[in-house]
């Protein structure tokens, strides 16, 4: 059977997963009204939504729309505005295609954020601000419902939009920012919340920076960015290691998920000519709905950027980040949405060997094969997501922790529940489960529609919001273990690196 190259395949997978009115009613003096509705920012007042325990407030610009001469720009300035902002709804969601069931969008104008705020007394309280992921390509700020996360620690929750795959990583020769405005807008937000947060009850002097998969991607490229220094003051990474690898197209190549400025910009090129551009005023003429036809051809940031000068592969292994404690992890079995995905259909015991050859070298091959041997159940699939697993993600996120860990105070985890609900909507089924795979540690920290936890799971969802909230109040989880295994009825120490074979993958 005839299979399409990996990289693209995968890079195509990868990205699957991974305005509003002006009221001119009058408001009270001072930060707010007296039950804390209304709230006093820089640009203007905005009236949010005030309920048992908590205060929430959507789609507050921090930067100007991305439209017209701005798209392809770095974030601008919003402007300032009279009377009193309804911010009742949730932020849109950034231009981008319909995947894993969820819906797309035609909304360039996005850049905006969500804050979920407890009530209480009025004190400075720590600042999480979530960068959500969706390969680069995808996803959106109103997806993560912060309230249970912010009640439960006491923190103040910031959600965010940032421009996605074309409009937000798209480079061209001569265009300032190439293949980074996605990460800017990402500063742009964290600078928003060091001159609000405070408005919110949020110390912006102790923010914390936490995403999953791209997001957590984005954190590494935040830990790497100069721009970004005094922006955040401790880092989760979640399912995102800086040094995350996918197949680079022939056997035995790997590559991450990071490309030279200059490449970003060949790949705009080559698209700019399809779209029957010859230059950027021309693309900017272009409706949103042409240039989704090329948005996943741009789901890879670019370094060798003023937001991004160096490979964050490169920054973490030469300590060119910054130095702050940094909680890393993922789940023990990332890879089984990606090879359910990857390949649909089942791969008999007897095509095993060919789906490993399209991976690695030849000389590699019956070493691979002797420390995943099939198991006897005629799918090998299982066996593919668990070397993608340990190979791609756990290794990599093991040497996060190792690199970081020279320079900062690191903390590891694992999420290992192998009965997770599915986040995702019909997906096939698969041999053995999906098990703990990518994403699904998101289902213990935020809520989402129609997921229902069991008793057991919720007790794990209590621990982790608590060790994410302590975190980010101290800088420490509150487990000794350099990995602990999260997972109902075995909260404990792990040792990830044996599990996954790390040894193995090294020496290959």
């Amino acid at each position: 059977m005839r299979r399409k190259p990996m990289r693209s395949v995968l890079s195509a997978t990868l990205t699957a997963v991974l305005a509003t009115a002006v009221v001119t009613a009058p408001a009270a003096a001072g930060n707010g009204a007296g039950d804390g509705r209304v709230v006093r920012t820089d640009k203007g007042l905005v009236a949010g939504t005030v309920a048992e325990g908590y205060r929430t407030f959507g789609a507050i610009p921090f930067a100007a729309p991305p439209v017209g001469a701005n798209r392809w720009r770095d974030p601008q300035p919003a402007a300032a505005w009279r009377g009193v902002r309804d911010a009742t709804v949730p932020s849109p969601k950034c231009a981008q295609l319909p995947q894993l069931g969820q819906p797309g969008s035609q909304t360039e104008d996005c850049l905006y954020l969500n804050v979920t705020a407890p009530t209480g007394p009025a004190r400075p309280r720590p600042v999480m601000v979530w960068v959500h992921g969706g390969g680069f390509t995808a996803g959106a700020a109103s997806d993560y419902d912060a309230r249970r996360l912010a009640t439960r620690t006491g923190a103040v929750v910031v959600t965010v939009n940032y421009r996605l795959g074309v409009f937000g990583f798209f480079g061209l020769p001569g265009l300032a920012g190439s293949g980074a405005f996605g990460l800017a807008d990402q500063q742009a937000a964290l600078r928003w919340v060091q001159r609000n947060a405070r408005a919110f009850g949020g110390d912006a002097g102790n923010v914390t920076v936490f995403g999953e998969s791209a997001g957590g991607l984005s954190v590494c490229a935040l830990l790497a960015s100069p721009r970004a220094a005094g922006l955040f003051d401790k880092a989760i990474i979640q399912s995102g290691p800086c040094g995350l690898t996918t197949p680079g197209g022939q056997p035995g190549v790997f590559s991450t998920l990071w490309r030279e400025r200059a490449a970003v910009e060949q790949t705009g090129a080559q698209a700019a000519a399809g779209l029957g551009c010859a230059d950027v005023a021309c693309l900017r003429a272009l409706p949103v709905t042409a240039l989704l036809g090329v948005h996943t051809a741009f789901g890879t940031p670019a370094h060798g950027t003023a937001v991004l000068p160096v490979d964050p592969v490169v920054a973490q292994r030469t300590g060119r980040m910054h130095h702050v404690p940094t909680l890393v992890g993922s789940t023990h079995d990332e890879a089984t949405l990606f090879a359910a995905l990857l390949f649909p259909q089942p791969i008999p015991t007897a095509a095993y060997r060919q789906a490993l050859a399209g991976l690695y070298a030849a000389e590699d091959v019956d070493r691979v094969l002797a420390r995943y041997p099939a198991d006897g159940n005629g799918d090998v699939r299982d066996e593919l997501a668990r070397l993608m697993t340990d190979q791609s993600w756990a290794c990599t996120v093991a040497d996060a922790r190792r690199e970081l860990g020279r320079h900062q105070r690191v903390s590891g985890y694992e999420f290992a529940d192998a009965g997770v609900p599915l986040l995702f909507p019909d997906l096939p089924p698969f041999p053995g489960g999906y098990r703990a795979y990518h994403a699904s540690e998101l289902l213990m920290l935020f809520d989402f529609p129609g997921v229902v936890l069991t008793p057991a799971q919720r007790a794990v969802s209590d621990y982790m919001i608590t060790a994410w909230g302590r975190f980010a109040r101290t800088g420490e989880p509150g487990w000794r273990a350099a990995v602990q295994s999260l997972a109902p009825g075995a909260i404990g120490p792990t040792d990830f690196a044996r599990d996954h074979r790390c040894g193995f993958w090294a020496q290959l």
